[in-house]
């Protein structure tokens, strides 16, 4: 008989989850009478569990007719893993159905490709990881399911990824001191995987981050929820590494670190409509770390909100490092009772040992910040902390309204240099030196020119 995991989804999480899509709903249509702000997130509003066309070529294959128990407590690993080959040989489309209702544990897994044809996953059933760190004795240890090497692969489907990340939290040396501070596995990995799309998916309590997408081209992502508590370790929600051609829309997240983080060797990445909270807000970074090189270049991130978040919209690189980011533009966003609208820190250290002072830096230049209001609850509103031998250039400041619940809201610069257009409140503290910066704005882009003059 097939039979739902009582224990899958605790009453601690369900509470939660319910809760905090309560607070969106009340938040977005409290912003909208008030007139004050009209959001422009819109969470799908197609039915979840929707039936997708398919023609006729295409094979469905059902878990349950590999052998399946969907009780939540029988190793059903075997099964997909069989599912999977089965689906991957084909030279004909394959769906792989994991039906809803069922909970399916599922140890640490490779979804190996390439596959002779295009593959979609659709998961309306809940996969749950085990709840032991043993179960990872012997393995990679960074890796609980991992696609790789899958070209034109779709994940989607309604149901829930669960990483049982609970007893790895409380192993973390960043929740006791006397911990060693070991890796855990990322829950859902896509490496190498082009042309990708990833819809209508939850991923909750994540053993380390949720997901991944690590050296892809064309991605896209929507539809996806990140459930996990303030206080868990290094839960990102979404992150990008060495990725290109990736967009994040539609989203609510809200983790115990950087609802959404990109790093290095990524570009055009264009990101909409995002819910952040609880979290460590959008990172573009950390970059440089141990005097590495980084890039990332050609970001956009229009339409957010985030409520009681650590951070908003940040860029953060560590001393010694080399490389740069640029073209960045952060747009359109609604925050209340973050503690770091905005932010650019050269200086990250996120080390129990002081960081050693270097001259060389990323470089960060061509950064846009634009139509951006909320409350912050630190002082510092606005802080751009730039790199003595590598200042910050062509940073650009529009229509921004921070202020503080109690107090007055401040900006801090330093080695900071661009423009502003009013207007910013508080008050820019931007420095023009020698660089002179013409900013174009249409309804579309924007774009900069360089003056013959400017310092670059």
């Amino acid at each position: 008989m097939r039979s739902s995991s009582s224990n899958a989804l605790s009453p601690s999480f369900k509470y939660y989850f319910y809760l905090q899509m309560l607070c969106i709903c009340l938040l977005f249509s409290t912003a909208t009478a008030n007139g004050h702000f009209n959001p422009l997130i819109q969470l799908p509003t197609d039915g979840i569990y929707r039936n997708i066309s398919t023609r006729s070529t295409a094979i469905v294959l059902n878990i349950f007719d590999f052998g399946a128990k969907g009780d939540g407590f029988t190793d059903d690993t075997k099964s997909l893993q069989d599912i999977w080959k089965v689906a991957c040989s084909s030279s004909s489309r394959a769906k792989i159905v994991i039906p809803k209702g069922n909970s399916y544990l599922i140890r640490p897994t490779d979804f190996a490709g390439p596959c002779r044809s295009r593959v979609t996953l659709r998961i309306s059933g809940m996969i749950i990881a085990p709840g032991d760190p043993a179960m990872w004795d012997g393995l990679n240890i960074h890796r609980w399911l991992y696609f790789h090497s899958v070209k034109r692969l779709k994940v989607e489907g309604g149901g829930i990824i669960h990483g049982m990340g609970t007893e790895w939290w409380a192993r973390s040396c960043k929740r006791n001191d006397s911990n060693p501070c070991t890796h855990a596995p990322t829950a859902l990995t896509f490496h190498k995987c082009n042309d990708l799309k990833v819809r209508n998916i939850s991923l909750v309590y994540s053993q380390q981050m949720h997901m991944a997408f690590t050296n892809c081209t064309r991605v896209a992502a929507s539809g996806i929820t990140v459930v996990a508590p303030a206080d868990s370790p290094n839960t990102d929600g979404i992150h990008i590494s060495a990725s290109t051609h990736v967009e994040l829309k539609d989203m609510v997240i809200g983790t115990g670190d950087d609802c959404i983080s990109i790093v290095s060797n990524s570009s055009g990445i264009r990101i909409k409509n995002i819910y952040c909270g609880p979290g460590h807000g959008i990172s573009i970074g950390s970059l440089g770390k141990y005097n590495s090189s980084a890039y990332v270049q050609n970001v956009s991130v229009k339409g957010a909100v985030f409520l009681n978040t650590e951070n908003g919209v940040r860029i953060k690189t560590w001393q010694g490092g080399s490389g740069f980011a640029r073209k960045i533009t952060f747009e359109n966003m609604w925050m209340k009772n973050v503690s770091n609208p905005i932010i650019i820190d050269q200086y990250y250290c996120d080390s129990p040992l002081s960081c050693p002072n270097q001259t060389s830096a990323v470089f960060i230049d061509n950064i846009s910040f634009r139509d951006i209001r909320g409350t912050s609850t630190t002082e510092e509103a606005i802080r751009l902390s730039c790199s003595d031998s590598y200042p910050c250039k062509r940073l650009y400041l529009e229509n921004i309204e921070l202020t503080m619940t109690f107090g007055t809201a401040k900006s801090f610069c330093w080695e900071a240099y661009g423009r502003s257009v009013d207007p910013v409140n508080p008050p820019s503290c931007l420095s023009s030196g020698d660089i002179i910066i013409r900013h174009l704005v249409n309804s579309n882009s924007t774009s900069w020119l360089r003056d013959d003059n400017a310092l670059f």
